[in-house]
C-alpha cells in the first residue's frame, strides 16, 4: 500500500564541537535530530552495496556512456552523406529517440522487475543493446537506423538503467548521495572513452566495425555486472506500480517532476550539440570531439564528489546550487567562447554540473517518497522526461541560425531550461523544510527544541544570571549552527 509520506520512527542524533571552546574537555555541544524512515534504520550502509556501485558504474559508462558518444556519429552523419536522403533533423530524431525510449519504457521494467527481478531484467537490457548495435552495422537506410540506433538502442538502456537507478538507495543511508554520483559517473567517463575511441575507430575500422566492436564490448562487461548485481525489493518491500498516479497529487512530487523536465530540456540540448557548435567556431572535427569527451570527463569526476557534498549539504540543496550553475555557465561561459581553450574549458565547467539532475535523482526521489514508493517515483519520473529527451536537440537543431552565431539561440535556450529546473528545485526546499516543521509539531516537538546546548557545570551561574551581566556566550553561535543544520539540510 503507497504511503502518503514516509514514516519517521527513527531518529539519529549528530553532535557538534564547538572549536571556539577550550581544551580542557568541556566544550559545548549541540545536538541536531536527523530523521529516519523505518527502511533506512534498517538499511546496511555499506558492505555488499560497493560491489554494486561497482557493477553500476560499468553498466552506465557501457550504456549511457557509449550513447553519449553519439555525438560524435551525429557529427559524422551531418559532415557525410552515408545515408542519402536522409536530413540533419532525421539524425537529430534518432538521438533524442535512443535517449526517450530508455525513459518510455520505465513502466515496462517496472513490471518486469516485479515479475522475475532485477537480473533477468537486466539480461533483456544488454540483448536489445547488442542487438542495437549490430542492427546498425548493417543498415543502409535511414529507417534501419531509427530501429537500431533509435529504437534498440533506447530500449536496451532503458531495461538496464531503468532497473538498476534505485538499488543503490537500498545499500546506503549515510552515504547514499556519495555512492550514487560515483555509479552515475560511469556514463561520464564512459562518455568521453568512447567519444574519443569511436572517432577513432571510424576512419579505421569503418562505421559498420566501430558498431560491431562496441557490441562485443558491451556485451562482456554488461552481462557480468549483471551477474554481479543484487537488489535489495523484498527485504524493503519497494513499491513496483508502472505508473502511480497517487504520486501525482503531491505537490512535492509534481516540483520534483518539473525539475526532472526542464533538466533534461537543458542536458541533451547541450550535450548533443557541443560537436557540432565547436565546428561553427572554426574548430576542426577532431577538436569537436574532444570538447565533447571533455564535458564526458567533466561529468565523471564531478558526479562523486557532488554526491559527497549532497551527503553533507543536502541533496535538494546540492540539485539546486548545481543546476542553477549549469545555467550560469550557459549565459556567461558558453556563449562567449570563441577558440579551442574556451571550448574545452567551458565542457568541462558544464559537464561537472550539467549531470546534477542524473546524479541526484534518485537520493532525491527518495527523499521526496520514500524508499518503499521510490521505484514507482522513478518510474514517473522517467516517463516524465520522454518528451524533452526526444525533441531537445531537433528543437536545437531548428533553432540554429544559418549564418553569424549560429548557435546562439540555442545557447539561450539552454541556459533558461537550466533556470526554470533551479527554480523547481528551490520551490521544493521550501516545501520540504515546511513538511520538516510539520512533522517536529505531529511528533509534539517544537522547532529547535532538539538542539539542546549542554553548556559546562562549572559556569552554569554565569549563563543563570541576569542578560546584561553575562558575558558574551560563545554558544549561541553553535546554537544557531544547529538550527541551520537541522533545519536547512534538505
Amino acid at each position: 500500500m503507497a504511503q502518503t509520506r514516509p514514516s519517521f520512527v527513527d531518529r539519529a542524533t549528530t553532535q557538534v564541537l564547538d572549536e571556539t571552546s577550550d581544551e580542557a574537555g568541556q566544550a559545548p555541544m549541540a545536538t541536531i535530530t536527523t530523521w529516519k524512515t523505518h527502511e533506512e534504520s534498517n538499511l546496511p550502509d555499506g558492505g555488499y552495496g560497493w560491489v554494486v556501485v561497482g557493477s553500476i558504474f560499468l553498466i552506465n559508462a557501457h550504456s549511457w556512456g557509449m550513447t553519449g558518444s553519439y555525438a560524435v556519429f551525429l557529427a559524422y552523419y551531418l559532415s557525410h552523406n552515408t545515408f542519402p536522403g536522409a536530413t540533419s533533423l532525421d539524425f537529430a530524431m534518432i538521438g533524442g529517440i535512443s535517449f526517450s525510449f530508455a525513459f518510455l519504457i520505465a513502466p515496462i521494467v517496472n513490471i518486469c522487475v516485479a515479475l522475475l527481478g532485477s537480473r533477468p531484467t537486466l539480461f533483456i537490457g544488454v540483448f536489445f543493446q547488442t542487438a542495437a548495435f549490430i542492427g546498425a552495422s548493417f543498415a543502409t537506410e535511414i529507417w534501419h537506423l531509427y530501429l537500431s540506433q533509435g529504437v534498440s538502442l533506447g530500449m536496451g538502456i532503458g531495461f538496464m538503467f531503468d532497473a538498476t537507478a534505485g538499488i543503490i538507495p537500498q545499500w546506503f543511508t549515510n552515504g547514499r548521495a556519495f555512492a550514487n554520483g560515483l555509479a552515475s559517473g560511469g556514463s561520464g567517463a564512459g562518455g568521453m572513452i568512447y567519444s574519443l575511441a569511436a572517432f577513432a575507430m571510424v576512419p579505421r575500422l569503418g562505421l559498420a566495425w566501430t558498431f560491431r566492436t562496441l557490441a562485443i564490448i558491451q556485451f562482456v562487461v554488461c552481462g557480468i555486472c549483471a551477474l554481479l548485481l543484487k537488489d535489495r525489493n523484498k527485504q524493503i518491500g519497494s513499491s513496483l506500480t508502472p505508473f502511480d498516479v497517487k504520486l501525482l497529487k503531491r505537490p512535492a512530487f509534481l516540483l520534483l517532476l518539473g525539475w526532472s523536465f526542464f533538466s533534461s530540456l537543458g542536458y541533451v540540448t547541450l550535450l548533443f550539440s557541443l560537436p557540432n557548435w565547436s565546428t561553427t567556431i572554426g574548430l576542426t572535427a577532431s577538436e569537436g570531439s574532444i570538447v565533447g569527451a571533455m564535458a564526458c570527463l567533466g561529468q565523471a569526476i564531478s558526479r562523486p564528489t557532488i554526491g559527497h557534498f549532497a551527503d553533507r549539504a543536502g541533496c535538494i540543496n546540492m540539485s539546486f546550487v548545481g543546476t542553477l550553475l549549469a545555467g550560469f555557465f550557459c549565459f556567461v561561459f558558453w556563449i562567449f567562447a570563441h577558440n579551442f581553450a574556451q571550448a574545452v574549458t567551458f565542457g568541462l565547467m558544464s559537464g561537472a554540473v550539467t549531470g546534477t539532475f542524473f546524479t541526484l535523482i534518485a537520493p532525491v526521489c527518495a527523499r521526496v517518497v520514500g524508499l518503499v514508493e521510490l521505484p514507482a517515483g522513478l518510474s514517473v519520473v522517467w516517463v516524465t522526461i520522454v518528451l524533452p529527451s526526444l525533441f531537445a536537440e531537433p528543437i536545437a537543431l531548428e533553432m540554429k541560425k544559418s549564418a553569424g552565431r549560429i548557435y546562439l539561440d540555442v545557447q539561450v535556450f539552454s541556459g533558461c531550461m537550466f533556470f526554470a529546473a533551479a527554480a523547481c528545485m528551490l520551490f521544493l526546499r521550501m516545501w520540504k523544510i515546511r513538511e520538516n516543521r510539520v512533522f517536529e509539531e505531529e511528533a509534539g516537538i517544537e522547532a529547535g527544541k532538539e538542539e539542546r546546548v549542554d553548556l559546562p557545570t562549572q559556569s552554569s551561574s554565569e549563563y543563570n544570571s541576569t542578560p546584561d551581566s553575562r558575558p558574551a556566550p560563545r554558544w549561541r553561535l553553535h546554537e544557531k549552527l544547529a538550527r541551520f543544520e537541522k533545519i536547512e539540510r534538505v
